[in-house]
């Protein structure tokens, strides 16, 4: 075991990866892939560890490229949309939305000014903050991934315990700076789940309400929506999808939820470690237990461990079936708006 991302072995002095390690999601690396032909993380050219198994990101990432196509189709139909692209000016994408665009409130109002002079200026508006509504998806997955990541590197790679040293033989836990470092990273992974959930519902909602009449800069529909609000889509309810009653999605609601208005997932959050001959041969993280995706409660505590329930063994997983329902909504939502619109 390694005290800190700088003794981390697999890294030189800048941070970068000098040899490959493979890390497990038992929290014991190795040099070698395919131990026991265990899924593991590597760290790929992009600078991002990666599961040994397609976890979805490429084909969420393919299912948004098609949705952001999809309305500028709808929004600009029956009108000549590259040829308007090339004179339309690029502060329009970025105004309001974006740090390159140093741009003020103010300016964004000047800019209405200018629709006699800028063509369909009030569509490509409208239509940069859909795009948005779709990018956020794509950033926010990005996030899932690359947290996922890191959380496996600190639970591989770094002491739970400083300064490392020889323990004797049987399970112990730890609490220290790098457990706290693990808890946030898990708890954030479902933080960014549940926005996930309330972009999809965003995006649908103007994909099924999108507006015909550009004299003005519409006001989105989805402008408060969040994830209860799905109820008002038509596609609510689909099977495979981010919309349907299933114990998985409830479970990511009851955990972003309690993580957010109750704070810990464990009075006092503790990675566990199984010693062999003094050293570690097993690392995890243990999660309340929980019936139907919610938390099993008595009275005031809700908080019990008696089902062990070791979430390192199980996370990529759930991000993987995650994702897998966030690329079939997708595609979902673009074929609905193609449909709608006749395109």
């Amino acid at each position: 075991m390694t005290s800190s991302a700088m003794q981390d072995p697999s890294r030189n002095p800048m941070g970068i990866m000098t040899v490959q390690t493979y890390l497990y999601l038992d929290g014991i690396p190795a040099d070698a892939p395919g131990r026991a032909d265990q899924p593991s993380f590597s760290f790929d050219p992009q600078g991002m560890w990666r599961f040994s198994i397609d976890d979805g990101w490429y084909a969420v990432e393919a299912a948004a490229l098609e949705l952001h196509r999809m309305f500028a189709r709808a929004i600009f139909k029956g009108l000549p949309y590259n040829e308007l692209l090339a004179s339309a000016p690029t502060f329009i994408a970025t105004l309001g939305h974006n740090s390159e665009a140093a741009g003020s409130k103010s300016d964004l109002e000047d800019l209405l000014g200018l629709a006699d002079r800028i063509p369909e200026l009030h569509r490509f508006l409208y239509l940069y903050d859909c795009q948005r509504l779709v990018s956020a998806i794509q950033e926010c997955t990005k996030e899932l991934i690359q947290i996922q990541g890191e959380l496996y590197r600190t639970l591989n790679l770094e002491s739970f315990f400083y300064p490392p040293m020889k323990h004797e033989d049987g399970t112990r836990y730890s609490t220290s700076p790098v457990v706290t470092k693990l808890f946030a990273f898990l708890s954030f992974l479902f933080i960014r789940m549940h926005s996930l959930l309330d972009y999809t519902v965003k995006v649908a909602l103007e994909a099924e309400k999108l507006p015909t009449n550009f004299t003005n800069y519409p006001k989105m529909s989805s402008l408060n929506a969040q994830y209860g609000d799905r109820k008002r889509l038509g596609l609510n309810k689909e099977s495979g999808t981010l919309f349907e009653d299933c114990e998985f999605l409830v479970t990511v609601e009851t955990l972003r939820n309690h993580i957010i208005h109750n704070g810990l997932l464990d009075d006092m959050p503790k990675g566990y470690e199984e010693i062999e001959d003094g050293v570690a041969t097993e690392k995890y993280l243990l999660m309340p237990d929980m019936t139907d995706g919610r938390f099993d409660r008595f009275r005031n505590r809700n908080l019990f461990y008696g089902r062990e329930d070791k979430i390192n063994l199980r996370l990529p997983f759930l991000v993987t079936e995650f994702l897998g329902k966030q690329e079939a909504t997708l595609r979902l939502i673009s074929e609905d708006l193609r449909n709608r619109q006749g395109l």
